[in-house]
C-alpha cells in the first residue's frame, strides 16, 4: 500500500502546481506599471559641445630669423598692435638705415636740381644767347672789311668759325637749360631717384616690421611655442591667440532632434568643471548640412554674458529649450513607443489586459514625453522595458515613480 500511497501524493502536488499556474495565467503575468502624471515639461535637446573663442589665430614669423625676445605667456590677454615676439633685426636696421641715408641724398640732390642747376642752366643759355649775337655782329662786320680790301680772307675765315663755335654752345646751353625746366628731363630723373629711395626705404621698413610680431586683434593667448634662441621658420606656430569679445559653444545634435531647433533658440549651458554654475546661450547658427558618418548636425550657440571662470576649450553640456509647459499630462519617454514615427501610442492596462492606444504626443523632454490624446492622468502605463504584448492578461506590479527629471527646473518658467 505504501507505493500508492506515494504516487497519490505525487499526483496531488502535480495537479496543485498545474492549478496554481492556471489560476495565474488567468490573473495575468506581474508587469510595472508607469501612471499618467500631470506635471511640468520642458521640451530640450541635450547635446555635449566645447568652448571656442570667435577666431583662433595660429602666430607666426613670415621669414627665417632668431627669436630674440617672447614677451607674453599662456594666459595673458593682450591689445591688437602690442608687439608679442621679437626676432634678430640688425641686418634689417643696418638696410633701413642705408635706404634712409640714400633717400637723402637722393633729395639733396632734387633741391640741387631746383636751386643750383637749373638757375645755372638758364644763365649759361643766356650767356651763350649773347655771345653768339655778339660772334654775329663781328662776322658781319668782318665780312664788309673783307670786301673792301681792309681785312684778308683769313680773317673772314677765324670769323666764321667764332660764328659756328658759338652757335654750337647756344644751342648746347638751351638744351641744357631746357632739361633742367619743371618739365624737363632731369627734374624728372631727380625726382625718379628720390621716388626710388623712398620706395627703398619702405621695404626696408617692411622687412624690419616683419622681424617685430604683433597681436592682429585683442586676444587671449593660448600657447607659446617659441623661446629666445630658438629659430622661427615661415609655416611654424609661435603663438596660438584667441581672438576677444565673444564665446561661443560648438556641439553636435542628433539629427533625430533637427526639427526640435530654432533659430535664437534659448538654452542652458553647464561647464563640466563648474556644475553648479549654469549660464545662458543662444543657439545662433545651424549647420546646413548632416555628418553622414555620425549622424549629427553642428551647431553654434552665442554666450552673451560669458561669466569669468569659462576658458576655451571646455567641455560644456547644453540644453536647448524649445517650449515649456507648467501643467500637462506626461509621460515618461520609455513608456511611449514608435514616439518619433507618425503613429505613436502606448501599451495600456486596461481590465487586466495589455490594450495599445494611440497617441497624440506634444513636448519632447529629457526623458519625458507631453501626451495630448489618448490618455488621463493615473492611466497605467506598460513601459518597453515589460515584455508584454497587445491582447496579454497582465496583472499590476510595482508602480515606476515618475522621474523628477521630468519637473521643470527652477527659474526656466520665469
Amino acid at each position: 500500500m505504501k507505493p500508492l500511497v506515494k504516487w497519490s501524493a505525487a499526483a496531488l502536488l502535480a495537479l496543485a502546481v498545474a492549478g496554481t499556474a492556471v489560476l495565474a495565467g488567468r490573473r495575468g503575468a506581474l508587469v510595472q506599471i508607469v501612471p499618467v502624471a500631470r506635471t511640468s515639461i520642458v521640451q530640450s535637446v541635450v547635446a555635449t559641445g566645447r568652448l571656442n573663442a570667435p577666431a583662433r589665430m595660429d602666430i607666426g614669423a613670415e621669414v627665417t630669423a632668431t627669436v630674440l625676445e617672447v614677451r607674453v605667456r599662456e594666459g595673458d590677454s593682450v591689445k591688437a598692435g602690442d608687439v608679442l615676439i621679437r626676432l634678430s633685426d640688425a641686418e634689417a636696421r643696418a638696410a633701413l638705415t642705408q635706404a634712409r641715408a640714400a633717400l637723402t641724398e637722393a633729395q639733396g640732390r632734387a633741391v640741387q636740381q631746383a636751386t643750383v642747376t637749373a638757375p645755372v642752366a638758364s644763365q649759361s643759355a643766356l650767356q651763350a644767347q649773347a655771345t653768339f649775337t655778339a660772334a654775329g655782329r663781328d662776322f658781319e662786320r668782318t665780312q664788309e672789311l673783307v670786301a673792301q680790301g681792309f681785312f684778308s680772307q683769313q680773317k673772314l675765315d677765324e670769323a666764321r668759325r667764332a660764328l659756328d663755335t658759338a652757335r654750337s654752345a647756344l644751342q648746347s646751353a638751351q638744351v641744357q637749360a631746357q632739361s633742367n625746366q619743371p618739365s624737363g628731363v632731369e627734374r624728372t630723373l631727380a625726382a625718379s631717384r628720390t621716388e626710388q629711395a623712398q620706395a627703398a626705404v619702405a621695404v626696408a621698413q617692411a622687412r624690419l616690421a616683419r622681424l617685430s610680431i604683433t597681436s592682429p586683434v585683442d586676444a587671449l593667448v593660448l600657447t607659446r611655442s617659441a623661446e629666445p634662441g630658438s629659430m622661427a621658420q615661415p609655416g611654424h606656430v609661435l603663438l596660438t591667440l584667441a581672438a576677444q569679445g565673444g564665446t561661443r559653444i560648438d556641439a553636435n545634435v542628433d539629427e533625430k532632434n533637427l526639427r526640435l531647433l530654432t533659430p535664437n533658440m534659448p538654452a542652458k549651458a553647464v561647464a563640466d568643471a563648474y556644475p553648479g554654475q549654469p549660464f545662458d546661450a543662444q543657439l545662433n547658427y545651424i549647420a546646413p548640412a548632416v555628418d553622414p558618418q555620425r549622424g549629427t548636425v553642428e551647431v553654434r550657440l552665442a554666450v552673451p554674458n560669458p561669466p569669468p571662470f569659462l576658458r576655451p576649450d571646455m567641455t560644456v553640456s547644453v540644453e536647448l529649450l524649445g517650449g515649456v509647459k507648467k501643467d500637462t499630462l506626461v509621460l515618461p519617454s520609455g513608456a511611449v513607443r514608435d514616439a518619433d514615427r507618425e503613429a505613436p501610442w502606448a501599451l495600456a492596462l486596461q481590465n487586466g489586459l495589455a490594450v495599445r492606444v494611440p497617441l497624440k504626443l506634444g513636448l519632447r523632454g529629457v526623458g519625458a514625453v507631453e501626451i495630448l490624446s489618448g490618455l488621463s492622468q493615473g492611466d497605467p502605463v506598460i513601459p518597453q522595458t515589460e515584455k508584454a504584448l497587445p491582447g496579454d492578461r497582465v496583472r499590476p506590479g510595482p508602480v515606476v515613480a515618475n522621474d523628477k527629471r521630468f519637473e521643470v527646473p527652477s527659474g526656466m518658467l520665469r
